[in-house]
């Protein structure tokens, strides 16, 4: 396949489709990041999944689909509100979590009665769907619990070239930079009452003015369905990490300076000092923007030979709930506490 260009080619698709349906491996854009794909209907193709990523088997997989009519094909006693939202949001990044037709494997859902199901945005993950005919059960392409992915080379960095952990082969599809950044949001619609489980681009305010009410945010209790990116520490570089307040900054970074170590800044607010010998990324102020760099920044940070990556905190408003959601956990699964 050719790399050399941004988005893949009718034979890149034709390929990716031969392999899906042979049971094999798929990295393919979406809007949000680049996932991990198999044929959703087969058990085997989607163990390998797993064993590519490294991933837990209880852990439930997205199933992506082409359009908002295949919903009936994967799901039970769909609400209204999943019509609505479907309507309003897809193609886009919602994930809805919904009663699974039986026919669904359990390798998909990690045993449990609920399938996440989406539309990707992207027109390449558009395109490989409509020739594919079926769902793709598609997590991020990285390694469990590490940095996902938002360029076909990060999968590659991630995998190698074409081998996956287990010898399998991983199939990249070309499409450029991902446009979001971040996972989907992702909204249970199995119970009573709707309820965010992950924070994404589709916040709980645009939810409400589709279906009228606003979902309660956050897993609750036990029983809540088990979703994608929703434990403690995810998203993590190897390299240690600090979250610094922005008033501290400079200060926090200058005494790594005089201590003769190395640290990786990642900052929205305050350029680089004109002294500072080491690695500083600057991200967007505004949160769109700085979701749609924040995997892309941790990567090159943590390739960076720093003794640590350094956080500028970033606001707390409802706009960067996500984003303070992935840095969260990002910084648990780096061991850092933040300060």
């Amino acid at each position: 396949m050719s790399t050399d260009t941004m988005e893949a080619s009718d034979q890149d698709i034709a390929e990716a489709v031969r392999r899906l349906k042979a049971g094999g491996l798929v990295a393919l854009p979406t809007e949000t990041v680049y996932g991990l794909g198999a044929d959703a209907m087969n058990p085997v193709a989607v163990r390998r999944v797993f064993e590519a990523k490294g991933r837990p088997a209880d852990h439930p997989l997205i199933v992506h689909l082409s359009d908002a009519d295949q919903l009936t094909s994967w799901a039970r006693d769909i609400p209204r509100e999943a019509i609505a939202l479907a309507r309003a949001f897809w193609p886009g990044p919602l994930t809805l979590i919904l009663k699974k037709e039986e026919d669904v494997p359990d390798e998909v859902t990690g045993g449990q009665d609920t399938v996440g199901l989406r539309v990707p945005a992207h027109p390449v993950a558009q395109k490989l769907l409509r020739a594919f005919g079926g769902g793709i059960a598609a997590p991020s392409a990285n390694r469990f619990g590490r940095i996902s992915p938002t360029t076909a080379q990060h999968v590659r960095d991630e995998f190698g070239a074409q081998a996956g952990q287990g010898g399998h082969e991983v199939f990249v599809l070309e499409g450029g930079a991902s446009a979001v950044g971040i996972e989907s949001t992702i909204l249970e619609l199995s119970g009573s009452t709707p309820r965010i489980l992950r924070p994404g681009a589709v916040t709980a305010e645009q939810i409400a003015a589709v279906i009228g009410r606003r979902p309660e945010e956050g897993s609750g209790d036990a029983e809540a369905p088990r979703v994608s990116g929703s434990l403690a520490a995810h998203y993590a570089p190897r390299t240690a990490m600090r979250k610094v307040a922005a008033e501290r900054l400079r200060d926090f970074v200058n005494a790594f300076r005089h201590s003769g170590r190395r640290c990786a800044v990642i900052a929205h607010s305050q350029p680089p000092l004109a002294e500072y010998p080491h690695h500083w990324i600057m991200l967007p102020a505004e949160p769109a923007g700085y979701a749609r760099g924040l995997y892309a920044a941790l990567r090159e940070a943590d390739a960076a030979g720093a003794a640590i990556i350094v956080i500028e905190a970033i606001p707390t408003g409802a706009d960067w709930v996500a984003v303070n959601d992935r840095l969260g956990r990002a910084l648990a699964g780096a061991g850092i506490t933040p300060v």
